[in-house]
């Protein structure tokens, strides 16, 4: 998993509330189990058109948004059923980091054990993002996850809360399996062990 430090880029604002996973990623799109080709259908339904066309007022369509690796969306981000092809098709994207008020429990960790950083801010610091967001290419968030700040574009700083452990793995790169692999001079030496025990 790639390590998340810092971020730097322009925001793409997303004000729309109760985002569920089947907007996120429809579920036509759930029968692959592989991470990548899904950035493609995020959001499918709000890009394009019937006739496949891209809908110009989606605000991913819109050029000063076209490369954003920051969403600042609406309450409630990520709720409906429990798909990690949610998370999936945003890194696919690009996007690395989702700022909100509040995400759904199961997509929430679902991010982290993706590389993506989801940050709850109050309602109040939102809506600032909200209006750096809504200036498009003129301005850019810098996510610092170590000091835990979100610096906006005219010096502003918010600060946001995580959880010591899941900032861990975020900075190290560490998914399950990276945790596990970390144990792994403690796993060869008990398997040796259980060999020896074997024989004797």
């Amino acid at each position: 998993m790639q390590p998340f430090t810092t971020l730097t880029s322009t925001p793409a604002p997303l004000k729309v509330i109760n985002v569920d996973t089947d907007m996120i990623i429809p579920k036509q799109y759930l029968k692959t189990i592989k991470r990548t080709g899904l950035g493609t259908a995020l959001f499918s339904e709000m890009r394009y058109k019937e006739d496949g066309s891209e809908n110009p007022d989606f605000v991913l369509n819109q050029p000063a948004y076209r490369k954003s690796e920051i969403l600042v969306a609406g309450d409630n981000f990520g709720c409906g059923s429990s798909r990690e092809h949610a998370p999936w098709a945003l890194l696919d994207f690009g996007i690395r980091c989702v700022i909100s008020t509040s995400f759904a429990d199961i997509f929430y960790n679902n991010c982290f054990k993706n590389g993506i950083l989801p940050i709850k801010v109050s309602q109040e610091d939102l809506d600032k993002l909200f209006d750096d967001a809504d200036r498009g290419s003129n301005a850019t968030l810098t996510i610092d996850l170590e000091s835990q700040t979100i610096k906006g574009p005219d010096g502003g700083t918010v600060t946001f809360e995580i959880d010591p452990f899941r900032k861990h793995c975020l900075l190290n790169g560490l998914d399950d399996i990276g945790l596990t692999m970390e144990k792994a001079p403690k796993i060869e030496a008990y398997e040796e062990k259980l060999k020896t025990r074997a024989w004797a």
